[in-house]
């Protein structure tokens, strides 16, 4: 009897083509992400400069600061622009050298450089951190100690400048103001996607989408009516979860609350809309779960939540533009941590609205009125 029990379920297993194929692909491809895609120290980081003293030894900075292959350097108007660029995500530090930087080095008074870097990734504001310090290495300073061989020896100082490092928007790297808003979203999509998920299969298995078939009911009808209560469900999970880390964990408030409740509305539609597309192409529960596992686990990896997209190398980094939850994540970090202006996240408020068109048009396009 043993035997024909495990007889039976390798039989089942067998004849179900796509969950087999979906248990050696989902490995295969996550098992390639960990080990090719994915690392921990980014390269060419954008760093927005802004040199007032427009010296050769201001310039020997900047230059060793671009030859090391970590930073990516532009150059701005004002040192206010810096912390801009570093708000809106078009870059993630910046470098100050003010007007006084070669009188001061030349009568040996230490003058000060800055570097400001993004604390809304603390593993990214270390690295940053660590690599700039290169600015005062041997290779950088040692053209810029003065001392007239006539006059009277002064005691030099052993750096020539002091490099000054600025942490922005989360000065304490407080690890729980980057991860919780990623695992709101985190959360949201694994209760979005396997709710809705397995919605329609659910039916079929229990042979209820025969009766709702023979209604009149119409294709849009069918599949905002699958959508809508589970986006009031999403939503409302959302703030209770966004609550208990504003209460246990003291997540700074938005910069709009308008704009974090849209965020939070489209985002749940796209997941649910999804969700709804997953459960009209799976044709078994176990499917569908398998499908929405190998959307959730890549989503996590590839969407900027857990490695910076910096460290993605650029073969690979236009999947993590093909997920909603890149989207997100970059929004909602911006609201809570950087208070980003609306027009800096409008692209990104822009694409979360357009994959939620696709997913809704596909399930139309998917829903069948015949079994």
């Amino acid at each position: 009897m043993l035997m024909a029990i495990i007889k039976k379920e390798l039989l089942q297993l067998w004849r179900d083509p796509r969950l087999l194929a979906l248990m050696i692909v989902m490995p295969l491809v996550l098992l390639i992400l960990f080990g090719v895609a994915l690392k921990l120290e980014p390269d060419n980081v954008r760093m927005a400069y802004y040199d007032q003293d427009r010296s050769i030894f201001a310039l020997n900075i900047r230059t060793h600061l671009w030859s090391e292959g970590y930073f990516d350097l532009y150059e701005v108007d004002s040192k206010q622009q810096i912390t801009e660029e570093i708000r809106s995500g078009r870059a993630k530090a910046g470098l100050w050298i003010p007007e006084t930087f070669t009188a001061e080095l030349i009568e040996n008074e230490q003058p000060h450089v800055t570097i400001f870097v993004d604390g809304t990734m603390p593993s990214l504001t270390t690295a940053m951190k660590y690599n700039s310090d290169s600015t005062t290495d041997s290779e950088v300073t040692h053209d810029m100690y003065f001392q007239e061989p006539d006059e009277t020896p002064v005691v030099i100082a052993e750096d020539p400048f002091i490099l000054d490092v600025e942490v922005l928007f989360n000065p304490g790297e407080k690890e729980t103001w980057f991860f919780l808003p990623g695992v709101i979203g985190v959360l949201i999509m694994q209760v979005a996607l396997i709710l809705t998920g397995i919605s329609v299969v659910r039916e079929r298995e229990k042979r209820t989408l025969e009766q709702l078939l023979v209604t009149p009911v119409s294709k849009i009808s069918f599949v905002m009516g699958k959508v809508l209560p589970y986006v009031v469900i999403a939503l409302l999970d959302f703030y209770f979860i966004l609550a208990a880390g504003w209460l246990l964990f003291d997540l700074p408030q938005p910069s709009s609350h308008f704009l974090l409740f849209l965020l939070a509305l489209v985002f749940v539609a796209v997941m649910i809309a999804l969700g709804l597309l997953i459960s009209l192409l799976a044709k078994t529960q176990q499917q569908a779960m398998f499908i929405a596992i190998f959307i959730i686990v890549p989503s996590i990896l590839l969407s900027g939540f857990i490695f910076p997209l910096e460290a993605i190398p650029g073969s690979v980094r236009p999947l993590s533009y093909c997920i909603p939850f890149t989207y997100f994540v970059e929004v909602i970090r911006g609201l809570l941590i950087k208070h980003t202006l609306w027009q800096d996240l409008m692209i990104d408020y822009l694409a979360l609205m357009g994959f939620a068109v696709l997913f809704v048009g596909l399930s139309i396009i998917k829903f069948k009125r015949t079994l």
